[in-house]
């Protein structure tokens, strides 16, 4: 579980990263997220998954630079890019870091589930998708 401390830790480092990139946010929360590490708002508001809070720092400020970049570069593009590794460096490796993560959660969960339970919503859901195609 995140530490008050942790929690504030992360919030200067949105706070540094913001200042450096010279990108105004108006505000920051962390609070649990089920589908995304963060998203921003056109408004300056940053929200960001808390299980963040219990990962390395270096995957910190991908996700913060990743959104921050957002305010001012609203796709993935070449410059979006650009500016992440200028940043960042190695920014495809925090991705992939990100993404096994994730997909250790993912496996914790259908774990917890149940694997039958599981199984049977992605099989009514290939059910329909047939049905619609018919």
């Amino acid at each position: 579980m995140a530490t008050a401390s942790r929690k504030a830790d992360f919030k200067k480092c949105v706070s540094g990263w913001a200042g450096k990139l010279g990108v105004r946010v108006a505000g920051v929360y962390v609070r649990p997220m089920r589908a995304k590490w963060a998203s921003c708002s056109s408004s300056g508001i940053l929200s960001f998954n808390v299980e963040l809070l219990e990962l390395e720092p270096k995957l910190w400020n991908y996700v913060i630079v990743h959104e921050l970049l957002h305010f001012d570069v609203p796709n993935h593009g070449k410059l979006w890019k650009s500016l992440m590794r200028a940043h960042v460096g190695d920014w495809e490796q925090c991705e992939q870091l990100l993404q096994k993560h994730a997909a250790r959660q993912f496996d914790g969960l259908q774990k917890l589930m149940g694997r039958l339970e599981w199984d049977h919503r992605f099989d009514v859901k290939a059910e329909r998708s047939r049905n619609a195609a018919h």
